[in-house]
């Protein structure tokens, strides 16, 4: 289980958790500094005491997710000790960000990444860019384990895609948890084998 990304004994964190939740339930572009104090139940005046604007408000956002999420990612490979446990790793922290207390951050951070300015989208696309490096080095080690078949990449594409689109339809609660989501997920992209190589059917 992943950590809180906000501490609620910290009024900056108060403020980004409670914009977090307002993003991704209104949209960064329709909601309004007035409705981001109410929110958190201050004057929409005393925001600029933590923040400069309501664009360092989503860029704080989102900085926090993607250093958050890489440093889990790091620990969670570092603790994997085979290549099948560090794919595993891959998903479940991604479908832990997306379904657990971070959700409303990440959300934000993947459907309001261009409402930031170029520079400011070219810090988090550094971070991304480091995020997606272990992706790639841990697919790139599972292929030449043979443990998956398709190209690093077109695989990292595809099954980042998909763990996003999860935040479409799945319900963290209902008959299937993270655990089980994250085993059927590995399922598909490296099926278990019996001791002949084989899939066990």
């Amino acid at each position: 289980m992943i950590a809180p990304l906000f501490d609620p004994e910290n009024a900056r964190d108060r403020l980004l958790a409670g914009a977090a939740r307002l993003f991704h339930r209104k949209g960064y572009a329709t909601a309004t500094v007035r409705e981001i104090g109410a929110e958190v139940g201050i004057l929409s005046g005393s925001l600029f005491h933590h923040v400069r604007s309501k664009e360092d408000i989503l860029f704080q956002v989102m900085d926090r997710v993607i250093t958050a999420m890489l440093g889990d990612l790091e620990q969670a490979l570092d603790q994997a000790d085979t290549p099948h446990a560090r794919l595993r790793a891959l998903i479940q922290i991604e479908l832990a960000y997306l379904h657990g207390p971070a959700a409303d951050a990440t959300a934000v951070l993947f459907h309001d990444w261009r409402a930031l300015s170029e520079d400011r989208r070219a810090v988090l696309l550094a971070g991304r860019d480091a995020y997606f490096a272990r992706w790639h080095q841990v697919l790139t080690d599972a292929r030449a384990k043979g443990l998956i078949h398709a190209d690093p990449m077109v695989a990292r594409q595809l099954l980042h895609g998909a763990l996003a689109w999860t935040s479409y339809w799945f319900r963290p609660g209902g008959t299937l948890d993270l655990a089980g989501l994250t085993d059927q997920t590995l399922a598909l992209i490296a099926p278990p084998t019996g001791i002949s190589g084989a899939p066990v059917s």
